[in-house]
C-alpha cells in the first residue's frame, strides 16, 4: 500500500502535521471562516491520504520550496513515483478546484515505465496559497515561474508536460518560456484556448448548472458557492456534482470521500481560483487566450490535445482551431469518446493509454540542443 515518506531529501520539506512548514501552511485554520467553512489542512492531508491508498505503486509526498515566486517561501506539494526509472519524467497539472488525489485512477498506469510527478499548483491543495496580482498576464507568467522553479528544485533537466483544463493552459504557457525544457506537451482538455465568441450565447445551448456560474462567476470566484455552504459544503458537492464523484466509485469505496477531499481542496484561502478569476472570462475563456500566442511556440515540443467528445470545452474550443498551434509544430489532437471534460476520470483506461503512447514517444526522441542550464 502506498504511503507518504518519513523522510524528505533537501530540495523538499518534511510534510507531518506537526512539522513547521505545513503548521505555516495551516495557521490560518484558526480562523472564523475556516470554522465556518470547516476546512483542516489535517483533514486534507487525511483525505488525500486515504484516496491514494488504493494506489498499487509506492509514492512519495512531500514540499518542494520554489522561493519567492508569489509569496516570501512558496511550497508545492508533490507526489513522486517510480523515480528511478531512467525514461523522460511526466509531470501532472490538475485543473480548477482540484488537487493530485484525483489522480488516483491514472498514477498506476502512468507510473509503470516512468517517473511521474504530480503537483498542486500553487493556490490549490496542500500548495502554499499566497496572494497573487491582479493582473491576468502577471497572475500566468507567477504560475509559470513556480513550475519553473519547481523543476529546478527537482532537477530535472527535460520533462513531459500534461496539464488538465486551467493546467493545460498554465502547460501551454509554460512551453512557450521554457520550449528546451519539454520533451513533450500533452493538453488533456485544455482551457483558454481561443476567443471567445461574440455570438456564442446565441448560438450554443449551455447546461443549465452552468449558467448561474457564468453569471455570478464575473463578480465572484467561481467556486464561492462551496465556502458560501459552510458545513453544508461537501453536501453540496456531493449533490450538485455528482457526476463528478462517480467517476472514481469502481475504485473508491468511500462513497463521500471524493466530495469531502473536493470541499477541502476549495475551502481553504481561496487565491488559486482568485487568479484563475484574475485570468478568466466569463470562467470558459481566457483574457489572453492561448491560441493568440501559443503559434509562437518552439517547433521542437511536439504537442499532443486530448478532448473528450461530450466535453463543454468543445464549444467554445473546437478541435479544428487547435490545429492553429503552427505550422512548424508537431501537433496531434484526439477524441476520447464518451468521456466528458474530466476525460481522466471518465475513461481512464482510454487517457491513460494516449498518454502513456505520447510519453514513449517522446522517450524515443533525441533533442537537437543540450538544453541551457
Amino acid at each position: 500500500m502506498a504511503a507518504e515518506a518519513t523522510t524528505a531529501p533537501t530540495t523538499t520539506f518534511d510534510k507531518a502535521p506537526g512539522s513547521s512548514s505545513e503548521s505555516s501552511l495551516c495557521s490560518k485554520d484558526k480562523s472564523w471562516s475556516n470554522w465556518w467553512t470547516g476546512t483542516s489542512f489535517d483533514m486534507l492531508r487525511t483525505l488525500e491520504k486515504r484516496i491514494l491508498s488504493y494506489l498499487k505503486t509506492p509514492y512519495r509526498g512531500s514540499f518542494v520550496d520554489v522561493g519567492h515566486c508569489v509569496g516570501e517561501a512558496d511550497k508545492v506539494w508533490t507526489l513522486s513515483l517510480n523515480t528511478e526509472s531512467p525514461n523522460v519524467p511526466l509531470v501532472l497539472v490538475h485543473g480548477l478546484g482540484a488537487g493530485v488525489a484525483l489522480w488516483v485512477l491514472n498514477l498506476d498506469a502512468l507510473a509503470k515505465d516512468r517517473p511521474v510527478y504530480a503537483i498542486d499548483v500553487l493556490g490549490f491543495g496542500r500548495s502554499s496559497r499566497p496572494r497573487f496580482s491582479s493582473d491576468p498576464m502577471v497572475v500566468e507568467k507567477q504560475l509559470v515561474k513556480s513550475i519553473e522553479e519547481w523543476r529546478r528544485e527537482m532537477n530535472l533537466k527535460e520533462m513531459i508536460l500534461l496539464g488538465h483544463s486551467m493546467g493545460g493552459f498554465i502547460a501551454a504557457s509554460y512551453a512557450l518560456s521554457y520550449p528546451d525544457r519539454l520533451r513533450h506537451l500533452i493538453l488533456a482538455d485544455p482551457w483558454g484556448m481561443p476567443e471567445k465568441p461574440k455570438d456564442f450565447e446565441n448560438n450554443v445551448r449551455i447546461r443549465f448548472w452552468l449558467k448561474p456560474i457564468f453569471a455570478v462567476s464575473k463578480m465572484l470566484n467561481p467556486l464561492w458557492p462551496i465556502r458560501f455552504a459552510g458545513p453544508y459544503g461537501p453536501s453540496l458537492v456531493n449533490r450538485f456534482r455528482q457526476d463528478i464523484v462517480m467517476k472514481f466509485s469502481s475504485v473508491i469505496t468511500e462513497g463521500m470521500d471524493i466530495s469531502n477531499y473536493i470541499h477541502q481542496c476549495n475551502s481553504q484561502n481561496p487565491t488559486g481560483e482568485g487568479a484563475f478569476h484574475s485570468m478568466m472570462q466569463d470562467f470558459a475563456w481566457a483574457k489572453n487566450p492561448m491560441l493568440n500566442r501559443i503559434g509562437d511556440m518552439k517547433s521542437t515540443v511536439p504537442v499532443t490535445v486530448l478532448y473528450g467528445s461530450k466535453s463543454w470545452l468543445l464549444h467554445t474550443s473546437p478541435p479544428d482551431t487547435v490545429k492553429q498551434l503552427g505550422e512548424n509544430s508537431f501537433v496531434q489532437v484526439k477524441i476520447i469518446e464518451g468521456s466528458g471534460h474530466h476525460i481522466y476520470a471518465d475513461d481512464a483506461d482510454a487517457f491513460n493509454q494516449m498518454v502513456n503512447e505520447a510519453c514513449r514517444a517522446a522517450d524515443s526522441v533525441q533533442k537537437t540542443e543540450e538544453p541551457a542550464k
